[in-house]
């Protein structure tokens, strides 16, 4: 796969296999329908046939319809824009979201951050690099746009901190 992506477009799809998978790895088990598109940025061929790889997010899919033919799954896909929303809920959101960090435990008591940084990339970013589950990352790339995004990182978080017994309630780090 990685070899015919980078003779070609240098575009791979990610998905992620659907609970149960194990059974039938080798096969074709089932995957959740929405993805990401990365493009190839980096690549190293390592001696044992496998490589690492550096891959640029270019955009959200669907799965569309699988097609067959190679040892590694082919589907036609479309890509999922982002939907609009409202600036002000947005802003609105990921000040909750940073609040919400900083009342984790484990949080930082401090966030420093770009105020110029555009929502999406803020989210996105945000998304990827928190310590989330497979399935909590998937649930963040099926919503629908920033705003739904937010909250339903919002969500996650406020969930974790229950977990972990502690409140859910309001209160802000310092933000810079």
């Amino acid at each position: 796969m990685i070899a015919d992506a980078l003779a070609g477009p240098r575009v791979i799809g990610m998905v992620l296999l659907r609970p149960g998978w194990e059974g039938d790895y080798e096969g074709r088990p089932p995957v959740y329908a929405h993805g990401c598109a990365g493009r190839i940025e980096q690549h190293e061929a390592l001696p044992d046939g496998r490589s690492n790889i550096l891959l640029r997010g270019v955009t959200r899919f669907r799965i569309q319809e699988e097609h067959g033919g190679e040892p590694y799954r082919l589907a036609a896909v479309e890509p999922v824009a982002d939907e609009p929303g409202d600036v002000a809920e947005i802003e609105a959101a990921r000040r909750e979201v940073m609040a919400a960090i900083g009342r984790a435990a484990d949080g930082p008591q401090v966030l420093v951050i770009k105020p110029d940084v555009p929502a999406d990339v803020f989210v996105n970013a945000l998304s990827q690099s928190l310590d989330l589950r497979a399935v909590e990352r998937q649930s963040l790339l099926e919503c629908d746009g920033v705003l739904e995004r937010y909250r339903r990182l919002l969500s996650i978080l406020d969930f974790r901190q229950l977990e972990r017994g502690g409140s859910a309630g309001p209160s802000k780090p310092t933000i810079h």
